[in-house]
């Protein structure tokens, strides 16, 4: 697929270019990215290139991921990425944000634009995942209106050690839309 631009009320989410390596490594300097997210650390300008030049190019042209950054609707700098990228069988959702503009729920929309075009794609699941403990990213998800399902242990390898994650989904529902299959939810018991 060719990359495309989303927008949102306040955001344009665009794929990621060379022009952006500079704002990519710079972002992922911040201890608390280097801690929740699967980047190297140290992370050096060449992960931000291989990140932005090759990894996310990649996936656009496979149609097996598709990163956008997120940027003030009206110009500024990049506040963040975004993704939506095929995990086995299933569509996952990751991000990150700058931390001077996290708290601004830049984030939450910016996933909530990306979700909605999954939906539009045909998509009738999306999973979220977070190393157990990362409460912003949960914030986030759950801003963004996923379901957290519960946690899974030792399910993510990351340098070196298994951790636990949580992890939660959005239907289409979930956002008043309709998916391409009726979902029916397990019935509750009644005592």
């Amino acid at each position: 697929m060719d990359p495309l631009c989303l927008r949102s009320d306040r955001l344009i989410l665009r794929a990621l270019s060379g022009a952006d390596v500079d704002a990519v490594h710079a972002a992922c300097q911040d201890p608390e990215i280097q801690r929740w997210v699967a980047v190297p650390s140290p992370y050096e300008r060449q992960h931000a290139e291989y990140f932005v030049e090759q990894l996310a190019t990649e996936g656009w042209r496979t149609d097996t991921a598709y990163t956008f950054g997120f940027f003030p609707r009206g110009g500024g700098p990049l506040l963040g990425a975004v993704d939506l990228h095929r995990q086995g069988g299933t569509w996952e959702v990751g991000y990150w944000a700058v931390p001077e503009h996290r708290g601004s729920g830049y984030t939450a929309e910016a996933v909530g634009a990306l979700t909605r075009w999954a939906f539009g794609q045909g998509v009738e699941r999306l999973e979220w995942r977070a190393e157990t403990g990362n409460t912003a990213s949960r914030a986030v998800a759950e801003r963004a209106g996923f379901v957290v399902e519960g946690t899974l242990r030792a399910a993510l390898l990351c340098r070196g050690v298994l951790r636990d994650v949580w992890i939660g989904s959005l239907l289409p529902s979930d956002l008043g839309l309709a998916g391409a299959h009726a979902y029916l939810p397990a019935q509750r018991a009644h005592a």
